[in-house]
């Protein structure tokens, strides 16, 4: 370890308050590890939750470790460890390595990250001397097949049901039984866990998944979900405090989970089913300690605005000298009280997801939101001299056309237009920012079987936007570059056969072009093939709450609400 590595861990330590730091001894110990950078990761509630959860087990202490700092990666030398943030151990000397995996953009740091904690990558090269590597996280709750050859183990649910089970087990059959007899007691015992090595995965000459099977008539043949169906049970709030985090001004509270508008590209509508609301009671508590360490609150949450007890809940935090950040709100759900509330917390910017700018294309995405509420929400702003805004689009959506981008340009101009007709003064707002994101398909929704949009006509779309509102002049649209877009989609919905690309790309210091060119896998068949609802999907064997008969349905309805024929999509898929 350089002096330059060990003085960043000890100065990131010495500006945290909440780290637990438990000592060394007959102890099962987890490194959780988040592949990304200490300031990401430190923002992101689920990695505290998880933090906390195993610390509070009698038998277990639970240490962290991020993906390097820039600086860090520049000076590696063949002698560099990655390290554990606590006690600054290498990963090799953990019994699990446990990653929390949020964002599939995050999976090529996950072999680097192997790569300096001197773990081989693939899981048939460990032995006994090598922890196990374990994942978590949302993003392979809803597949995890690509990252199939590089972990010994899944947990797929939520934290709170599956995690304490899966500990009193590990620490029952500790050093009883070797690696293989271990993972197979876990696969059969714990339900959410999946073991990939025990499933063979067969595919036809299309290329499409003919079978699956486990090697054992006693492990399940579908990985079963957790959820906590009671919420208010425990609490999900910030464990540590650090001003070096994306969020450092405010410390973070869990005030929902789920969500039941069902829009049809979203994993949270159908995935995180049912939606739960934390009650004020529960809360309060979580509130009051919060208001003893930071000023500013953080309510976190899928559905945040539809909370019956939004209003009373920000309205304590208020009352007691505090403030509150919401993410984006619904702008149907957007009222006087809840307008007040934002002047009254200091929000300059209010944010919405409108999604789609015709009243077609948001209907096909079962948006649920119509003009109305749009322009009512406008009125409301003005009204509370809230004079920013910032709204999330989408591109690329199922059915979109030319007309829809057209749309977008339009209701920008018309939300402005009303704005200037509503505001004390004629003011209209003095900043509108689009965010313009690519429309990418994700497992367990209806457009799981959609195919990602050609980022060609993506790139002709949003520049159609940024030229469509070139004269607005407090209009101002952002993007990320398109062209990740596409690895994205591959992460989300391939299946085990990616996870070669994911090494050629990671042995080729992440020049994928090249990693395609050598594996010879037809990534597009994954991507840009619109997929059919009677075929074996690479996440079918995850047991969902709602039945893939509804997802259909669904998935049917958009195709339902708009006149464009299936076969233009696809024509424009190839151009």
């Amino acid at each position: 370890m350089s002096w330059k590595q060990k003085k960043r861990i000890l100065d990131l330590l010495a500006a945290e308050e909440g780290c637990t730091q438990k000592l060394w001894g007959n102890t099962l110990s987890v490194c959780l590890v988040y592949p990304n950078l200490y300031r990401i990761g430190m923002s992101n509630l689920g990695f505290q939750a998880v933090y906390r959860l195993i610390n509070n087990h009698p038998a277990c202490l639970c240490e962290r470790a991020f993906y390097p700092e820039p600086d860090d990666l520049s000076e590696t030398t063949e002698g560099f460890s990655l390290l554990s943030v606590e006690s600054q151990r290498q990963l090799t000397e953990f019994d699990i390595v446990a990653f929390s995996l949020s964002f599939e953009n995050d999976y090529p740091h996950i072999l680097q990250i192997l790569e300096l904690g001197g773990i081989p990558l693939a899981t048939e090269n460990r032995n006994e001397m090598y922890p196990l590597i374990l994942g978590g996280g949302i993003a392979v709750a809803l597949n995890p097949e690509p990252l199939a050859d590089f972990f010994d183990l899944f947990l797929v649910g939520e934290g709170e049901v599956i995690i304490p089970p899966f500990l009193d087990l590990i620490v029952s059959l500790r050093g009883k039984l070797e690696r293989e007899e271990l993972l197979s007691e876990i696969q059969k015992r714990i339900a959410g866990a999946y073991v990939p090595r025990f499933y063979q995965v067969a595919r036809g000459e299309t290329g499409q998944i003919i079978s699956r099977k486990s090697v054992n008539v006693e492990f399940p043949r579908k990985i079963v979900r957790m959820r906590s169906p009671n919420i208010d049970a425990f609490t999900t709030e910030q464990e540590i405090i650090t001003k070096n985090t994306e969020l450092g001004n405010m410390y973070l509270v869990e005030v929902s989970r789920g969500c039941g508008r069902g829009c049809r590209f979203c994993a949270a509508g159908f995935a995180c089913r049912p939606v739960r609301f934390r009650s004020f009671e529960v809360l309060r508590p979580s509130f009051e300690r919060a208001l003893q360490k930071k000023k500013t609150i953080g309510l976190l949450g899928t559905a945040v605005s539809d909370h019956p007890d939004l209003v009373q809940l920000c309205r304590f935090v208020l009352d007691a000298g505090g403030k509150v950040a919401i993410g984006s709100l619904r702008m149907d759900r957007l009222s006087r009280e809840t307008a007040a509330i934002l002047k009254e917390t200091g929000v300059e910017t209010a944010t919405f997801g409108p999604e789609a700018g015709s009243q077609r294309l948001r209907e096909a995405i079962n948006k649920g939101i119509n003009e109305d509420d749009i322009l009512s929400a406008v009125d409301i702003l003005m009204e509370y001299d809230i004079e920013k805004i910032k709204l999330y689009f989408m591109v690329g959506l199922p059915t979109e056309t030319d007309q829809d981008i057209e749309a977008i340009i339009d209701l920008v101009k018309k939300m402005q237009c009303r704005a200037h007709a509503s505001s004390p003064g004629k003011k209209g707002f003095r900043l509108i920012t689009l965010s313009v994101n690519q429309f990418i398909p994700k497992a367990a929704t209806p457009f799981q079987w959609h195919p990602l949009v050609n980022i060609a006509v993506v790139r002709k779309r949003i520049r159609r936007l940024e030229q469509g509102l070139r004269d607005e002049k407090s209009v101002r649209v952002t993007h990320k570059l398109p062209k990740w877009n596409y690895i994205q989609a591959l992460l989300a919905l391939g299946g085990r056969e990616v996870g070669k690309l994911l090494l050629a790309a990671h042995k080729l210091d992440g020049n994928w072009a090249q990693a395609f060119h050598e594996t010879n896998i037809d990534a597009d068949f994954h991507v840009y093939r619109r997929k059919k609802t009677d075929e074996i999907l690479p996440w079918d064997f995850i047991e969902q709450d709602i039945p893939k008969s509804s997802l259909i349905r669904e998935y049917d309805k958009a195709a339902l609400s708009h006149s464009l024929p299936a076969e233009n999509t696809e024509r424009e898929n190839r151009k």
